[in-house]
């Protein structure tokens, strides 16, 4: 009787956190979003030289938007106003500069994670320019990210505690993770911030190699 209410248990536990989590497709990332911390718990795109060699790059537009395929559960906007927290980009714009489809995409909230500044626009950063780089060295990269925990909520959002990032490039067949605290902390470089693939595996659940 025991075991069958723990199986009963893990089974609508499971079922839970399901339920809580919609993965959206979009033409340049895919997003896995939290309905209940409003955050993305994934996302992930390729890549490559030709998504940023074009002559005439897209305007930046800074527009934050509810994403269209979820309006409601990303109507945040409200939730950052006046919070102090920035609306980090996990696909990152400067990643969709060739395309309007996917700069517009880029802003919408189901990309969006609640980060301190100095994450957002420190080793966050510099991590998003260094794989460009490799992208266009190497070409095709293939990159993951998401975060995890709950530090605090502004509004109904969730500030996590920590943000991922893994990494794959393909023509070296080399993959790279990142685990970085999303706090007031200074930048203190990506090599300070690397670990394994597997425990970011074990931290999220999830499987990438």
């Amino acid at each position: 009787m025991l075991f069958r209410s723990l199986v009963l248990f893990l089974l609508l536990a499971l079922n839970v956190s399901a339920q809580d989590t919609i993965t959206i497709k979009h033409k340049a990332y895919s997003t896995t979003f939290s309905k209940s911390n409003h955050y993305p718990v994934k996302v992930e795109w390729w890549l490559t030289k030709a998504m940023l060699s074009c002559t005439d790059k897209v305007k930046r537009t800074d527009k934050f938007i509810s994403d269209p395929k979820l309006p409601n559960e990303t109507d945040l906007q409200s939730d950052y106003n006046g919070s102090g927290f920035d609306r980090g980009h996990n696909f990152n714009a400067a990643d969709g500069a060739c395309d309007q489809v996917a700069m517009d995409e880029s802003f919408y909230f189901s990309n969006m994670t609640a980060q301190y500044p100095s994450l957002n626009r420190g080793d966050w950063k510099s991590l998003e320019s260094w794989t460009r780089e490799t992208a266009l060295k190497e070409d095709s990269v293939r990159i993951w990210c998401g975060s995890v925990g709950v530090d605090k909520k502004i509004g109904t959002t969730s500030v996590p505690k920590q943000c991922w990032k893994v990494i794959y490039i393909k023509k070296k067949n080399e993959w790279l993770a990142y685990l970085f605290n999303n706090d007031i902390s200074k930048a203190d470089g990506l090599d300070n911030n690397k670990v394994t693939v597997a425990e970011i595996e074990k931290l999220t659940g999830f499987k990438f190699k």
